[in-house]
């Protein structure tokens, strides 16, 4: 069966002061336009609809942080109260329609309510992952240039306070633009130190701020910018528009994740990232749903049974985390006894996301979980799944690997590098072609040209996904890597997703990486990296011996897979995607700068001491 979306119909289901005559302005490729002539506002569709509608009493948001064993909740009427008195303090303080305001604050419910008071009032949001360095934070206040800033006294981690206003002010004195206002929360854990004249505590302007109503805005005017690394080290501040966002993140909630107004859906990921933008604040109260906010880990708050005590006591629905979470979780606790403490008969599905997701970790979270568990495959451009087993549309097979078919909206192709389309199973790189559907990226802030050249030159009519992989004969979409990971071996073009599904398949490993290192007669060789899971007491020649073996096996000789080190632990950004280029630049002996989303630059280090020198 093959299912398309009226996106005119879908637009039927969300509040428009003014509902758009139009579906779609092409006469600006690849510059799209969905319902050009409408008028909407993101906060009303999130909260004033559903209280409109009588459901303000129901849940909408749950903030537990086991880090601090502190737990809260809003209904969806406490929380249009919050949002209107936080709009009403911005816009005491100038912020108005078009402005952007930059939010760096940690999994706190003030961070969401900062988020839809900016929608309220039409303000631009950014928002910067917590904790990020001064230097990078100083690129965005530049590139966005807010008039405010909100943020926190501090971020917790599970062993230590990360002091924020320090990284702030820092920030803001190497910055050529200076927000007019900071807004600070105070978190009891750390109090901040403020600039007079330039500072506010939330506590004293929020509370009793007068309530601000919605501000309608185009459909087109900008909801977010929201930064993603860039190739050149200069950050591509990504733009989603606003009813755009609306109408297939509304749609998404059912048609993908099936979940219905009032249940409980979990995204454990961050505010900062894409996830947390479309799945912990603005999909699920599009949609009517509960959110849930977590502030803690997967393992080490307290243990490895963290993910499983939220489930149960918050009745989640549907999960959605990164595939690394689970491999965390599943190397503390191999065979999940930590499981049994907990009822988990709640639980409907698990979506992963955000990386590659090997077959081993799927195989064990199914068995553990007994639901179906849903790899799914979408980039911070795309906002929204490009690939997935929609579960409220039509349940497919789960093939291990595989992200599933395209999404409705998504025409996804496979491309040669002469941009033609190639055969099914054939790798070559992943395109979409033109229009992109509802939801998706408009541009890059203040960078248009920025935006064709990067997204849509390489191959005219489509849209360069910057990942490879190939198609099955059924139709389903296997994303094996970064184009940039697909190697070349004395000719052949191999895929070191591929190899990793053989070492993650290995019993003793719990997480690996392969990557594609330089070699004078072959071109490229591939060199591999395994975590063991905890409790492996045998060999690790023996161990390594066994894995190329198995890749040997699997892939054949043309891979000419030799080389492989154990490693403690693997480089990581802070959403938990493994540092590839990295890793492959220390390989070679290039020189490389530490990305500023790393989790813990000392692995650097580890990762030098084993494969440096090679």
């Amino acid at each position: 069966m093959t299912v398309t979306v009226d996106w005119m119909s879908e637009a039927q289901n969300i509040y428009w002061y003014e509902a758009p005559s139009r579906l779609l302005d092409e006469s600006r490729p690849p510059f799209y336009r969905w319902y050009p002539d409408g008028v909407t506002n993101a906060c009303y569709n999130a909260l004033d609809l559903h209280v409109s509608q009588g459901r303000g009493d129901q849940l909408a948001l749950i903030a537990d942080s086991p880090v601090t064993n502190h737990k809260s909740s809003y209904s969806y009427a406490q929380l249009l109260e919050a949002v209107a008195r936080c709009a009403g303090a911005m816009a005491a303080q100038g912020v108005s329609i078009g402005d952007r305001v930059l939010i760096y604050m940690p999994m706190i419910p003030e961070a969401v309510i900062g988020m839809l008071a900016c929608a309220r009032l039409g303000a631009v949001h950014s928002v910067v992952f917590g904790g990020f360095a001064s230097h990078e934070l100083a690129v965005r206040i530049d590139d966005a240039t807010p008039r405010l800033i909100l943020s926190a006294s501090c971020g917790i981690e599970p062993s230590r306070v990360v002091a924020y206003k320090p990284l702030l002010d820092d920030a803001i004195d190497q910055a050529a633009h200076k927000p007019d206002c900071c807004i600070v929360v105070h978190r009891p854990e750390l109090e901040a130190a403020m600039v007079e004249g330039r500072d506010l505590a939330w506590h004293d302007v929020v509370p009793d701020a007068p309530l601000h109503d919605c501000v309608p805005v185009p459909a087109n005017h900008p909801l977010y910018i929201l930064y993603t690394s860039g190739t050149t080290g200069q950050p591509k501040g990504v733009v989603r528009d606003t009813a755009g966002g609306i109408v297939a993140l509304k749609w998404s909630m059912k048609s993908i994740y099936n979940v219905s107004p009032g249940e409980v859906f979990w995204a454990a990921s961050d505010v900062g990232w894409v996830v947390g933008h479309s799945y912990i604040v603005y999909g699920p109260l599009f949609s009517g749903n509960t959110t849930l906010l977590y502030e803690g880990k997967p393992v080490g708050t307290p243990d490895a049974g963290a993910y499983w005590r939220v489930i149960e006591e918050h009745n989640v629905r549907v999960l959605f985390t990164a595939p690394t979470a689970f491999r965390a979780i599943r190397k503390e606790d191999p065979h999940a006894q930590l499981m049994a403490d907990y009822d988990l008969t709640g639980l409907k599905a698990l979506f992963l996301a955000g990386e590659r997701c090997d077959p081993d970790t799927l195989h064990w979270a199914e068995e553990q979980l007994s639901v179906p568990v849903i790899d799914h495959w979408w980039q911070t451009e795309t906002g929204w799944p490009i690939c997935a087993n929609c579960l409220g549309l039509e349940a497919l097979p789960v093939v291990p690997g595989s992200p599933a078919r395209a999404v409705p909206g998504y025409d996804v192709v496979v491309l040669d590098e002469q941009g033609e389309l190639v055969e099914a199973n054939i790798i070559g790189a992943l395109a979409i072609r033109l229009p992109l559907p509802p939801g998706t990226f408009t541009t890059l802030w203040n960078a248009d040209e920025r935006f064709e050249s990067a997204y849509f030159s390489r191959f005219p009519g489509f849209y360069e996904t910057g990942d490879a992989g190939y198609i099955d004969d059924n139709g389903y979409v296997f994303v094996m890597a970064r184009t940039d990971d697909v190697i070349n071996v004395a000719g052949h073009r191999l895929s070191t997703g591929a190899m990793e599904e053989v070492l993650a398949a290995h019993p003793d490993v719990a997480e690996c990486a392969v990557i594609g290192v330089a070699d004078a007669l072959k071109g490229q060789l591939p060199l591999g990296l395994i975590v063991l899971s905890d409790g492996v007491s045998r060999p690790d020649g023996d161990i390594v011996s066994e894995v190329v073996a198995s890749v040997r096996e699997a892939i054949g000789p043309v891979a000419a897979f030799k080389q492989c080190y154990i490693v403690k632990r693997l480089p990581k950004t802070r959403s938990g995607k493994i540092l590839r280029r990295t890793m492959r630049d220390i390989a070679d002996g290039q020189p490389f700068k530490v990305p500023a989303t790393i989790d813990d630059p000392s692995i650097l280090d580890e990762i030098r001491a084993a494969i440096g020198s090679r």
